[in-house]
């Protein structure tokens, strides 16, 4: 069965020209960390990430000059040919600047409201209403996000209380995971009684933990059927952040759980913010839920490789690839789910190049000078000297074309 089979069925949200939930695909999302008042660099910003498969983008909206920029950031995109939804992340104030800023409320394509820290006590719930009431008369859909970070402490007090004297009390990890998930219930419940229909709500509870993610949102899941955002809150830099992504979010997509993505990686100081993005993508198509470039199979490499011309080759494919794909996909249809092979040898070089699309086994340690190239599971040529890679290149081109372009 595909894993396709198995998805979850959430109720539709449209963010914005996107849909989330209700059997649409599970959508490719990223922050902005630009200072939202400066226009011209969060436009080009989100340009930026849109350009790397964002399908939405956060926004920070915390102050006035903030909520002031939100329609001038619209106008700078839509001049560039962008119409990515753009979502308010608000915090402690979206309530007073979302009603101060008629305009910004209506140009955002969603807000993003934490329910633990929009106030406490009667505050609370009073602030929280007001948004929602807001979200109600601009059309908009709400993401609920609860974080284990700033849940409501009203709430997890008053859950560690009952279970301290319950007779068969719960560790403080379990009693705090049920907190998350009932604040998060709570909130969706109440945004309903305001008046937010379910087909306007998405929920998220994060939190920076691989196996707390996954018990909360099982747990969630099994509870409502909201779209769901997954994520961890903080996932880290690098290698560490990528595999703990990775780990969480691929446990819950393979189980049918999540609607949209968002990796919350650490760049490097001054790095594009576009890795995030990648990584999601790389995500999902690894798990078949998703194609959104062809895929490069490449070996490892051993003692039977010790030149990096394989390797070097495998690279200069997958980036090419990856230039060419905005144009490609408007031209060939179905291009996205190719594959292709860059081997390094005789062992399994020839096996893997005919299971691909297009592939080709270069030559190893001690081997001859020549690269058999497979097309659709035969062979089609043998290129031999020192331009190998740009013939290769050539090949590919000419395949993407003949078979895709009668697609298009």
């Amino acid at each position: 069965m595909s894993t396709e089979a198995v998805r979850r069925k959430t109720q539709a949200v449209m963010v914005g020209h996107v849909q989330v939930g209700g059997g649409a695909p599970v959508r490719v999302q990223s922050m902005t960390n630009t200072d939202t008042a400066d226009v011209i660099r969060t436009a080009a910003q989100i340009a930026e990430l849109a350009k790397a498969g964002s399908e939405m983008v956060r926004v920070t909206v915390n102050n006035d000059a903030a909520a002031e920029a939100i329609p001038e950031i619209r106008k700078q995109l839509d001049k560039m040919g962008f119409d990515t939804p753009i979502i308010g992340d608000f915090h402690f104030n979206g309530h007073r600047l979302l009603k101060n800023h008629p305009e910004c409320a209506k140009t955002l394509a969603k807000y993003r409201i934490n329910p633990g820290n929009v106030g406490s006590g009667r505050k609370r719930d009073e602030r929280f209403c007001q948004m929602i009431e807001i979200a109600i008369a601009n059309d908009k859909p709400v993401r609920i996000g609860v974080n284990l970070g700033s849940l409501d402490q009203d709430l997890l007090a008053a859950k560690l209380d009952d279970n301290q004297n319950s007779p068969n009390p719960l560790d403080v990890r379990e009693v705090t995971r049920n907190a998350v998930v009932e604040s998060a219930l709570q909130s969706g419940r109440l945004a309903e009684e305001v008046g937010l229909a379910k087909d306007k709500i998405i929920v998220s509870v994060k939190t920076s933990g691989v196996q707390d993610l996954i018990a909360v949102y099982r747990d969630l899941s099994e509870q409502c059927d909201y779209a769901l955002h997954l994520g961890l809150t903080e996932a880290g830099m690098g290698e560490k952040g990528i595999i703990k992504s990775t780990a969480g979010l691929s446990v819950l997509l393979n189980e049918g759980i999540g609607d949209t993505i968002r990796l919350s990686l650490t760049p490097e100081p001054g790095a594009s913010r576009t890795g995030e993005v990648l990584v999601g993508q790389e995500i999902l198509q690894a798990l078949e839920l998703r194609n959104f470039t062809p895929a490069v199979v490449a070996c490892p490499g051993c003692g039977r490789t010790t030149s990096t011309y394989f390797q070097e080759l495998a690279q200069k494919i997958q980036a090419y690839m990856r230039e060419q794909m905005p144009e490609w996909k408007t031209q060939y249809e179905g291009v996205e789910g190719m594959t292709v092979a860059v081997m390094g040898c005789v062992v399994n070089g020839p096996g893997e190049s005919k299971s691909a699309d297009i592939g080709i086994s270069l030559p190893g340690t001690g081997e001859g000078k020549a690269a058999p190239v497979f097309v659709d599971g035969k062979k089609h040529i043998t290129l031999k000297g020192d331009y190998i890679a740009e013939e290769f290149t050539e090949l590919l081109n000419e395949y993407v074309a003949n078979r895709y372009g009668d697609a298009s």
